[in-house]
């Protein structure tokens, strides 16, 4: 049964996304794949955040964040953005990205983005939801196929947080 959850919840239709905020200079990202919009007026989108994420604080001070929406050929940067931490090393160094508008990073080769200024965060069990209403964005490639969270295999460790916290 505790496999069979696990499975289950791959098979969801999720995209996946590198996460970008800065505040004060300092940049850090992550990848995510719960992300969700919302409401349509206004425009927003909602984000799970571990809050022990190095980029966490850093959404909350700066009240942005920006959504760089991934590709499938690019399951080796979502594993560089989501099994590494921001405490240890400069995740952005040498990956070619921008400050949005808001300052957030955006990377560069993301099919699509988002920016978003942060409206509300909620508790979600481990997690915060974080809401932001979209202030900017690009398609950057139409014809590109989104990276989904069934193709990144057990990039999360999804596998091992099931059996351990669920059952």
């Amino acid at each position: 049964m505790k496999n069979a959850i696990a499975d289950l919840c791959h098979q969801l239709s999720l995209g996946v996304y590198v996460i970008g905020a800065s505040h004060k200079g300092r940049h850090d990202a992550f990848t995510a794949s719960s992300v969700m919009q919302a409401s349509f007026q206004p425009l927003l989108l909602a984000v799970s955040v571990n809050p022990d994420h190095a980029s966490y604080p850093l959404i909350r001070m700066s009240r942005t964040f920006a959504i760089s929406v991934l590709r499938k050929d690019q399951v080796d940067l979502a594993r560089h953005f989501g099994t590494r931490s921001g405490r240890e090393l400069d995740k952005l160094r040498d990956i070619s990205w921008r400050s949005g508008r808001t300052g957030a990073p955006i990377l560069d080769d993301a099919m699509a983005w988002f920016e978003c200024e942060l409206t509300a965060v909620m508790p979600a069990g481990d997690h915060r939801i974080v809401l932001g209403r979209v202030v900017d964005g690009q398609v950057t490639d139409a014809s590109a196929t989104p990276l989904l969270y069934l193709d990144t295999g057990n990039l999360d460790d999804s596998e091992r947080l099931y059996r351990e916290h669920y059952f």
